[in-house]
């Protein structure tokens, strides 16, 4: 894992001990009671797939070479890859998109969280929040063109895949092996979610015990009362200003 940054190391680490552990525990495995996977037919060709996954694996390699060569080529490269390295839930892009445009000064550290929160009330907040911060971008390009560059450089890698691995969809599903090792990648993403929700959430949005009671009530506003997504972050964002205002 050479050459990436430590949260994708780390997660991607993570994410591989699961899989052992799946492996090892077997939990795929003797499942003969489940109902039958249903055949989908799918339009898209072997050699499609094969191609998807060379173009995946290619701009994977060549994208961090180019960076260097123009600030557009850096920001499709630090997108591409937080996007090609998330398993199992847009939240876990969350570390890796900080250190791509937090820790290199394109983006501060109040406005991604910002951008974060506020992405939650509406529907797609990944794909809103990646617009977003291609938006706020300190140097060029931003705006309208650093939000559809960033849009489409996140999302690219996982409709690469996805089309690479349709055609095989079926029998790896039917290997127990796989499943096992699966259902251990799985188990490991619930716990790399709650990382990323202390880091950068929680370690930079909660400052005092007034943040965190103000987070703990948008909690069971949210779990408990089942209150919309948006009135939370809307209740959230009047509180975080009353916090701020003096005396």
């Amino acid at each position: 894992m050479a050459g990436l940054p430590a949260g994708a190391s780390g997660m991607l680490g993570g994410i591989l001990a699961g899989a052992l552990a799946g492996l090892v525990l077997g939990r795929g495995r003797g499942n003969d009671d489940a109902p039958a996977h249903v055949h989908v037919a799918l339009p898209v060709s072997r050699r499609q797939s094969v191609l998807a996954l060379a173009v995946f694996v290619g701009l994977l390699v060549l994208l961090p070479l180019l960076a260097r060569q123009s600030q557009t080529l850096a920001v499709i490269d630090s997108f591409y890859r937080a996007g090609a390295l998330v398993f199992g839930g847009g939240h876990l892009v969350l570390p890796l998109l900080e250190a791509e445009v937090v820790q290199t000064g394109w983006v501060t550290q109040d406005a991604f969280v910002a951008g974060y929160g506020a992405a939650q009330a509406v529907p797609g907040p990944l794909f809103s929040f990646a617009a977003y911060l291609g938006a706020v971008l300190g140097p060029q390009p931003n705006g309208i063109a650093g939000a559809a560059m960033a849009l489409l450089s996140l999302f690219l890698p996982g409709f690469l895949v996805l089309v690479g691995t349709l055609p095989f969809w079926d029998r790896f599903r039917s290997m127990p092996s796989a499943r096992s090792a699966m259902q251990g990648a799985n188990a490991a993403v619930v716990g790399i979610l709650g990382a990323a929700l202390y880091s950068p959430v929680f370690a930079s949005a909660i400052g005092d015990l007034r943040d965190l009671a103000l987070a703990l009530g948008c909690l069971v506003l949210l779990m408990a009362w089942k209150a919309p997504p948006w009135i939370v972050v809307l209740i959230a964002a009047l509180g975080g200003v009353g916090l701020t205002c003096p005396g």
